[in-house]
């Protein structure tokens, strides 16, 4: 269970940020809660069936389910999403969640420029297959500590559950809180990061990749356009390991949030945003 002094200290930051919706704990367990959002099982995947021919992909999209998606419906329902080895919903998303290794070499055609002689134009995202390879090679997620990768607000946490990691869904100017405390937290002018990947390789799979080489890093994402759809307009995801979440609540008493300086004008903004979108308290 996440202390009620974090989930309250979680309450002011949020009253600083001027941001109405609680972040998401990222976790790992082998139960999956009733009555959560996530992908059917799918078609057995692996390279091993890839390289001799054995999966149908046509097949595989059939029971097709972004991540990003899932937890867009636990954001708006209050409640759980999830991925598994069987329940995988995209090949892409089960790499970067730790729920299979090594990835699918399709992935490494369908993101960049598809397959000579197929429908399959591909995304465009890379220029190569080459330059996907080395992404993925690099990201390299490790393997998953329980079968399930679970996603859900802080409060929903009981029992010994704690979360891996936190993700804000945030417009720029309440971003702009985040990156600000993330840096006085930190100390480190590079404390946050912004690299390539998909919608759940940024809240998952990069923030695992800087807590295993011991960085202290917060991760920005949401730029990739595939996932944009189960995103809000102008929202980008903020995630931060689980120790540098809680360092960040201690430092809020001496933060630029406690000062009367240039945070009153980016409240103002982030009053007049909320206000445009609706979505005033």
């Amino acid at each position: 269970m996440i202390d009620q002094a974090i989930l309250e200290a979680t309450t002011s930051f949020l009253e600083h940020l001027g941001l109405d919706e609680e972040p998401i704990g990222v976790y790992y367990d082998d139960t999956k809660p009733e009555n959560a959002f996530g992908p059917k099982p799918g078609p057995p995947i692996s390279r091993q069936q890839e390289d001799q021919g054995q999966i149908d992909m046509q097949l595989v999209f059939q029971h097709f389910s972004c991540v990003m998606g899932n937890i867009w419906l636990a954001r708006k329902k209050k409640g759980t999403a999830y991925i598994s080895t069987e329940e995988y919903g995209c090949p892409g998303g089960s790499f970067y969640c730790s729920m299979m290794k090594p990835n699918l070499r399709f992935i490494e055609h369908y993101v960049t420029t598809g397959f000579a002689g197929s429908p399959i134009h591909g995304e465009r995202y890379l220029p190569s297959p080459k330059a996907m390879r080395k992404f993925l090679d690099t990201v390299n997620p490790r393997k998953a500590p329980g079968k399930y990768c679970l996603f859900k607000p802080l409060s929903l946490f009981s029992g010994s559950e704690e979360p891996d990691f936190v993700t804000f869904f945030a417009r720029p100017e309440v971003v702009c809180g985040l990156f600000t405390h993330t840096t006085f937290t930190t100390g480190e002018v590079d404390s946050v990061v912004s690299p390539f990947g998909a919608g759940c390789t940024n809240v998952v799979a990069w923030p695992l990749y800087y807590q295993e080489k011991g960085l202290e890093k917060a991760v920005l994402g949401g730029f990739d356009p595939s996932a944009r759809k189960y995103m809000k307009v102008d929202e980008l995801t903020f995630t931060v390991s689980w120790s540098l979440y809680q360092k960040m609540l201690k430092a809020l008493p001496e933060s630029v949030f406690s000062v009367d300086g240039a945070w009153k004008t980016v409240r103002k903004k982030i009053n007049r945003s909320a206000k445009k979108w609706g979505e005033t308290r």
